[in-house]
């Protein structure tokens, strides 16, 4: 029986997030170079971008964290969940990650940090309230194959792009407000706008195609997809009974957590950040029965595992 790190890895995830960075990293460079030809000054904007990148690589997981009201937890505050996660990286040949658990009511987990070394995994009292422990090892597992796949550092990064943009956006109609007919800012402003709509697209389609890698990951890793199905069912059908403002408080985080906080049941298009939940209770149900029936090939890609 091969390792569940070797399952873990997704070569369709692996070239996304390539693609995903590359392309950013094309549209960055025509946003600095909007930049320049505004006159607004090449310098001053690359040492502030350079700055808030620092920033948001750096200190990005705090700043999740203190957004939902987390607190990273030691083995003797939260032993159970301590010794889920130790289990789960075991299991998965993982280093063992920081653990935290945010005080809220709407039932959600989300994994953040630069490598697998630093990550931190997070698990809300709500979710903890509601799950069954085999359920909570599906959602837990997910969030560590996050982490076993680096995706969670490539979203961080995309992130940055599309706020560089929206920063110029907000600041540049406020600068060039005393001027609109200035040929620098206007121009800046529409390609500021078009980076920004670049980085979100691609954002989303790195987003949904990393849940289902994630969900592929914990299968493995736990040998039991129905646990997480169960969990994904059980999860979408309580954020109806959370208050509105609870749900709003933590939708910042909706990228990076295991279903979106939100009351429906499917969210789909393009502007989705997570696959429609039936076709992921549907992958996981194939992938059920492929482990029930036989060894899963490395081979075999992920989407074809996955194929409707």
């Amino acid at each position: 029986m091969r390792s569940p790190s070797t399952f873990g890895r997704d070569t369709g995830l692996q070239v996304r997030m390539i693609l995903t960075i590359f392309l950013l990293g094309a549209v960055y460079v025509v946003l600095m170079a909007a930049v320049a030809a505004s006159g607004v000054g090449i310098g001053a904007a690359v040492a502030i971008a350079g700055g808030l990148f620092v920033v948001q690589l750096f200190a990005s997981d705090k700043l999740a964290l203190r957004a939902m009201h987390a607190k990273v937890v030691s083995p003797q505050e939260a032993p159970e969940l301590h010794a889920l996660i130790e289990r789960l990286c075991i299991q998965a040949d993982l280093p063992k990650p920081k653990v935290a658990i945010a005080q809220t009511s709407v039932p959600n987990a989300f994994a953040i940090g630069r490598t697998r070394r630093s990550a931190t995994v997070c698990a809300t009292t709500g979710i903890l309230e509601l799950l069954e422990p085999h359920e909570l090892e599906g959602v837990m597992a997910h969030e560590l194959a996050h982490v076993q796949h680096r995706d969670v550092m490539i979203m961080t990064v995309a992130s940055f792009f599309a706020s560089i943009a929206a920063f110029i956006l907000q600041w540049g109609f406020l600068l060039g407000g005393n001027n609109r007919e200035s040929p620098g800012i206007l121009p800046l402003i529409a390609i500021s706008f078009a980076v920004y709509g670049v980085s979100f697209m691609l954002m989303q389609m790195l987003s949904r195609y990393r849940e289902y890698a994630a969900d592929r990951g914990a299968a493995v890793i736990t040998g039991r997809p129905s646990a997480l199905a169960s969990a994904l069912m059980k999860i979408s059908g309580s954020m109806s009974r959370v208050p509105q403002r609870d749900l709003r408080a933590a939708s910042e985080m909706n990228a990076f957590f295991i279903l979106p906080a939100s009351p429906r049941r499917a969210v789909a298009g393009l502007f989705a950040t997570h696959p429609p939940l039936d076709k992921r209770i549907a992958a996981l149900a194939r992938l059920e029965s492929q482990l029930q029936g036989t060894d899963l090939p490395p081979a075999r890609g992920y989407r074809e595992l996955t194929r409707p």
